[in-house]
């Protein structure tokens, strides 16, 4: 039963247009999504979105289903958003954390998984701080979809996707825009992908910030050209803030973590928010309606200033409403996709 049908014959007589998801076994990241497939996802999350609008948000789309959320990094909006869409689905929510589970006494990342596989869970959605968790687990649970919440500095990918959607809801389209990402790209999961959704959606995506903070493939020139191929062609950095900006349509700050001064990527935090800071007066530079966006949490007055952040251009709010639509649309497609 598709998502359209589902909810017409339970709760409404109001249609919901929403595209057929194709069938998904996994999300991990966003370098094996289609244009075609983040366009499917974008467009079931606006079905999503209406049910959050109702008076009663509740859907038994995915009832009988059990999801497990195992965090082992903190995290307030990710694993809330998370709960809040399979509930909203009327799955089975539940939360493991690192600390008071089995982890404690030793067991492994993957006894952990064969245990919860073993109890008939559903989807499992991992948070990790070490890169290629959930791919792990992808590859040695064969019963289990795995959602990466994300880890270590390699992904997260709901987090790009809530960002394609509130981009798309409050521009009208993605394609041929001009995305300004700026801060430590070098270490941000979000960044990393942000850039495959963004690219492969037909923006231009441009990377701002301390050279040293910045992928060394795209500002290295010993290293291959990595202009050469595929969707690295609209990837571009350009260290001058003042002049990524101009003519943006989005400008995203990205979370400056104190460790970075200490590890000598950056001379001091003042330095940073002298060339580096978004605020007012550089985005004077960029298209009037420019979007400003932070996938937070956010160092008001370090990385964006607090008046931006908080002003008629920011979407940082919207984006945290946006997770729980784009996330309950991610869990439908796993369990009650196309194929079922």
């Amino acid at each position: 039963m598709t998502l359209r049908e589902t909810i017409e014959d339970n709760l409404s007589s109001q249609p919901i247009s929403t595209d057929e998801l194709p069938r998904r076994r996994h999300v991990l990241d966003l370098d094996d999504y289609s244009r075609e497939e983040l366009e499917a996802t974008l467009e079931s999350a606006n079905g999503m979105a209406e049910v959050l609008g109702r008076d009663i948000k509740k859907v038994p789309a995915l009832r009988g289903k059990v999801i497990v959320t195992m965090f082992h990094e903190a995290s307030t909006r990710t694993r809330v958003s998370f709960e809040e869409a399979g509930k909203v689905l009327s799955a089975d929510v539940i939360n493991v954390s690192a600390s008071g589970s089995s982890t404690d006494k030793g067991e492994s990342l993957l006894n952990t998984g064969l245990t919860l596989q073993a109890m008939g869970v559903d989807t499992l959605v991992v948070r990790h701080p070490h890169s290629g968790a959930p791919n792990f687990l992808a590859r040695n649970l064969d019963r289990v979809n795995i959602v990466n919440a994300g880890d270590g500095l390699h992904a997260h990918p709901t987090q790009a996707l809530l960002d394609l959607y509130t981009v798309q809801s409050r521009l009208g389209q993605i394609d041929g825009l001009k995305i300004v990402i700026v801060g430590d790209v070098l270490h941000s999961r979000v960044a990393r992908s942000d850039i495959w959704g963004f690219a492969k959606m037909g923006a231009r995506v441009v990377l701002s910030g301390p050279r040293t903070l910045m992928p060394p493939d795209f500002v290295n020139d010993s290293l291959p050209d990595a202009n050469s191929e595929g969707l690295a062609s609209q990837v571009e950095v350009d260290t001058d803030l003042d002049r990524a900006v101009e003519g943006a349509d989005v400008v995203m700050a990205l979370r400056l973590q104190s460790e970075r001064q200490r590890g000598g990527f950056l001379p001091s935090i003042r330095e940073y928010i002298r060339r580096w800071q978004v605020n007012d007066a550089r985005l004077l530079r960029a298209k009037p309606h420019v979007l400003v966006m932070h996938p937070g949490p956010m160092n008001e007055g370090i990385e964006i200033s607090s008046g931006l952040a908080h002003g008629s251009r920011s979407a940082i709010e919207e984006q945290v409403t946006a997770g729980v639509a784009v996330r309950m649309a991610v869990l439908y497609q796993l369990n009650a996709g196309a194929g079922e």
